[in-house]
C-alpha cells in the first residue's frame, strides 16, 4: 500500500485536468488521471470511459487496492456544445448530459461510499458560468452544468455529515491554455491561470472540517459577473 495519499482526477485531458494531476503529484499525492482516451507520454493518465459505470468502478477499485482509499477526487469532464436550440440535436443534449452528469454519478458511486466509511476526503466538481445561468446557444451545456451543480449540492448534504467534503468550483472565465489562446481573441491577462486555479482546488481540499466551503467561484480580474 502506497504511503502517499491517492488523488484521482476524472476528466484529465490536456488543460486543467492534466495540470491538476501534475500539481497534486508535486504536492505529495499519488495522482492518477482518468480520461476517455490515454495521453501520449502521460503514464499517470489511464484510459477510462467515465460514462460506463462498470469501467469506472473497476478502475477505481484497482487504484484503491494499490494505493488505498482516495483522499482527493476531482470531477472535471466537460463537453461544450454551442448551437441554437433548433440546431442542437437530442443526441447532442444526451451526450452532453452523459459526459458531465452521468460521469459524476458513476464516479461518485465508485468513490463516495468508501470515502464516507473512511470518514475523510474531498470530492470536488468543476463547474462553469453556465452552472448558474443559461444563455442563447448554450441550452445543452447549461442544462447539463446546472444539473451537475444540483447533483453536487445533493451529494454535499448527504456525505458531508459522514466526513466527506463535497465542493463545487465555478470557473467563471476562460482557462489559459494553448487551445483557448487559439480559439479566443483575448489577452492572456484576462484568462484563468492553471496554477492559480489548482491552488484554489488544493485550498478547498485541505479545509478543516469546522469550516468547509461548498461553492467557490473563480474569475480573472475584470471579468464581469
Amino acid at each position: 500500500m502506497s504511503e502517499q495519499p491517492l488523488a484521482i482526477v476524472a476528466g484529465s485531458g490536456p488543460g486543467l485536468g492534466l495540470h491538476l494531476v501534475k500539481v497534486l503529484e508535486a504536492r505529495g499525492y499519488t495522482a492518477v488521471g482518468l480520461n476517455r482516451s490515454a495521453i501520449a507520454g502521460e503514464s499517470a493518465v489511464l484510459s477510462c470511459d467515465l460514462t460506463e459505470g462498470d469501467r469506472v468502478k473497476a478502475a477505481v477499485n484497482s487504484l484503491v487496492s494499490e494505493h488505498g482509499v482516495p483522499r482527493v477526487v476531482i470531477h472535471n469532464p466537460a463537453k461544450l456544445v454551442m448551437s441554437r436550440f433548433e440546431d442542437t440535436s437530442v443526441a447532442e443534449f444526451e451526450a452532453t448530459w452523459r459526459s458531465m452528469v452521468l460521469s459524476a454519478v458513476n464516479l461518485g458511486k465508485a468513490v463516495l461510499p468508501m470515502m464516507a466509511d473512511a470518514g475523510e476526503g474531498a470530492f470536488l466538481v468543476s463547474g462553469a458560468t453556465a452552472s448558474l445561468r443559461g444563455g442563447a446557444g448554450f441550452g445543452a451545456f447549461a442544462s447539463a452544468k446546472a444539473g451537475l451543480r444540483a447533483l453536487t449540492q445533493s451529494l454535499a448534504k448527504e456525505y458531508g455529515p459522514r466526513g466527506v467534503h463535497v465542493g463545487h468550483v465555478i470557473l467563471d472565465g476562460i482557462l489559459d491554455t494553448a487551445a483557448s489562446r487559439d480559439l479566443h481573441d483575448m489577452s492572456p491577462d484576462r484568462m484563468l491561470k492553471l496554477d492559480d486555479v489548482a491552488e484554489a482546488y488544493l485550498a478547498l481540499a485541505n479545509q478543516p472540517k469546522s469550516a468547509w466551503t461548498f461553492e467557490m467561484d473563480l474569475r480573472p480580474m475584470g471579468e464581469s459577473f
